[in-house]
């Protein structure tokens, strides 16, 4: 073992530290076979995403993994004492509980140091016990840690410490499952979809949090620019076998492009050689020697090899959709409020034909309301909305779909339409539509109550299109979908010839869409945005910081705590003061080294880690030296 070892060390590498290997698993549901024989490892420090399509058993192999599930064959094994934790898409958190006793209920040490810490602070006249709980904060350094999770609980938005779990809405409740998770610093990360129920902010906030930090991540997600800038392996699942990418979504897009073309000229091969062994098996002799028996089991596996064929489909239709007139929708000083929060404040808008408008903001801005305010689905308070007289809506809700007990996938779809018109008299008929989304003839008879979560999605997207509407509203239609499926949407969307409007947090399939943005801000007050996603990102990141700072150090103030510094503050305001001038001395000297090229080529890698540690630690302490100073001030 030891020489084995050795040889996946060098002085000049990093040692290949194996946490968990799946070895040879299986998973059937009666004749349903979800995969087989499917074997990987995850090593210390690897970003890995495992993509494939929905329905090929993505959560029951996470399930798997973490003991949640078993496994027809194989095994999992992992190191000894490894902490792996799991964001599955069901939580397991107490609902008497409240939020700050649902993070301290794990069994982190340095979190129930904190806590101790906390409650001492509580109680400023045992000195005995404050002074007791200050060293043991120093002896654990949890000073950084205590700082790094009440930030992670704000850029989450659960500040409210105080509300019960049973009171929380999904979203919420996912996002206090994720705080935990990170608070906790796992050896590993097993993530399902951590991206959903997250707001743009959000989202990039812990695209940089796992960018930036040394972790071991093993996750799903359907996030195009997550699986780019975080990951550093993506293995994929694809028609039953593994294929491992060594880098980010760009490189397995690449790569796995030269897959299927190599693929596909082995099937062309195989398809020239079948006709001619075809040809000979048809004039085979009778009499069978051993030659004409290999030859014939060799026939056999062409013809396997032969008529193999990808799934992919193509999308290019010339939607025949019927005609919007010169005025589609006008929008007249309409507001909106439930009791004091304002949604709409006197919003004005003329929309003109074939515009592509994205709907961006955080959570609770009020993108879905707007959605169901122009649909009439809700009164707005004052104000005018005026469809034309030829626009034909079709709404896709986060709802989702009703479906009849006993029903068959065909048989749902239709029900709203039997086909699409296209150009030139032809049509697309509902089962050829379904095909294009991914539902094989065999899938189309299926009962609906077998389909997984994304299925019904995918079905669900289908109602709407096969009514052939002019006007589309998607309202998160990225939500479960795999990556496959989002290709096949954006192609649908890149020929739909009508207007469309569209709430979505997957920035990549925002860009591929829209041409313009509604962003929707605090009070009811809407952006407009000549741009994609991309754009305004690009414009925003442009501006001046100042606004930006003054509005942390607002949310600074308004934090529970106004009072002036009690004694322990006073003293870890000095500790701070006196930590960060000791790290900044400590990064100019480091610093210079660079400049001087003091810094041997080998260490390169090393001093540049420890440079960048410094940073993030003098970030974490300026940040909690602010806190207390603005309260020191107020």
């Amino acid at each position: 073992m030891a020489q084995v070892f050795s040889l996946l060390c060098s002085p000049l590498k990093n040692c290949l530290v194996n946490y968990l290997s799946v070895e040879n698993i299986s998973k059937s549901y009666g004749e349903r076979v979800l995969f087989e024989n499917i074997s990987f490892g995850i090593n210390k420090d690897q970003k890995i995403a495992f993509v494939a399509k929905n329905g090929t058993g993505k959560t029951s192999i996470l399930n798997i993994i973490v003991g949640k599930d078993s496994s027809d064959t194989g095994q999992v094994v992992s190191r000894k004492d490894l902490h792996i934790a799991y964001l599955s898409q069901t939580d397991n958190l107490d609902a008497e509980q409240t939020i700050e006793e649902a993070i301290f209920s794990s069994d982190n040490k340095v979190l129930k140091v904190v806590q101790q810490y906390e409650n001492a602070l509580i109680n400023p006249d045992d000195a005995e016990a404050y002074q007791k709980a200050f060293d043991l904060m120093d002896q654990h350094q949890a000073w950084d840690f205590e700082t790094q999770y009440k930030q992670i609980l704000f850029k989450l938005k659960l500040e409210d410490l105080s509300l019960k779990v049973k009171n929380l809405s999904g979203g919420q409740r996912k996002r206090l499952t994720l705080a935990i998770i990170l608070i906790n610093k796992p050896d590993l990360f097993i993530l399902d979809e951590p991206t959903n129920h997250l707001d743009l902010e959000m989202i990039e906030w812990l695209e940089n949090y796992f960018k930036k930090e040394k972790i071991t991540l093993f996750m799903v997600t359907h996030d195009r620019y997550f699986l780019e800038r975080v990951c550093n392996e993506i293995i994929e699942l694809d028609q039953g076998k593994l294929h491992t990418y060594k880098g980010n979504y760009s490189y397995y897009l690449e790569k796995k492009e030269e897959r299927i073309a190599i693929e596909q000229t082995t099937v062309n091969k195989a398809k020239n050689l079948f006709k001619k062994e075809l040809d000979w098996m048809r004039r085979q002799p009778k009499a069978r020697t051993t030659k004409s028996k290999s030859r014939i089991e060799d026939f056999y596996q062409i013809k396997e090899k032969a008529s193999q064929r990808r799934d992919n489909h193509e999308v290019q239709l010339e939607i025949n959709m019927e005609r919007l007139g010169s005025k589609i929708l006008e929008l007249h000083k309409i507001s909106k409020a439930f009791d004091d929060k304002i949604i709409l404040d006197q919003f004005d808008y003329v929309f003109k034909r074939g515009e592509r408008i994205g709907i961006i903001g955080k959570n609770g801005t009020g993108k879905s309301t707007f959605l169901n305010l122009i649909t009439e689905r809700l009164s707005i308070d004052s104000g005018k909305v005026i469809p034309g007289e030829t626009v034909k809506f079709g709404y896709y809700t986060q709802k989702g779909i009703r479906v009849k007990e006993g029903q068959k996938v065909i048989e749902v779809i239709k029900e709203f339409g039997e086909y699409i018109p296209l150009g030139k008299g032809r049509k697309l008929s509902a089962g050829h539509l379904l095909e294009r989304f991914l539902f094989d003839r065999k899938k189309q008879y299926d009962f609906v109550e077998k389909l997984s979560g994304g299925e019904l999605k995918r079905l669900y997207l289908c109602t709407v299109l096969i009514q052939n509407p002019n006007f589309l509203i998607l309202d998160e239609p990225t939500n479960d979908l795999d990556i496959l499926t989002l290709n096949v949407l954006e192609n649908f969307l890149l020929d739909f010839p009508g207007n469309l409007l569209v709430v979505s947090h997957d920035r990549y399939f925002m860009d591929k869409i829209v041409d313009h943005l509604f962003v929707f801000e605090d009070k009811g007050q809407v952006n407009i945005f000549p741009g994609n996603y991309s754009d305004y990102r690009a414009y925003e990141d442009s501006q001046p910081k100042e606004s930006a700072k003054k509005e942390k150090i607002v949310e600074v103030v308004t934090s529970p705590k106004k009072e002036q510094l009690s004694y322990s503050e006073k003293q870890e305001f000095k500790t701070l003061e006196n930590a960060i001038s000791n790290l900044e001395k400590e990064k100019v000297t480091i610093e210079k080294q660079f400049v001087n090229d003091e810094v041997a080529p080998e260490k390169i890698a090393e001093v540049s880690q420890q440079l960048q540690q410094i940073i993030d630690s003098i970030a974490a302490k300026e940040e909690r030296w602010l806190e207390l100073s603005m309260k020191k001030e107020g």
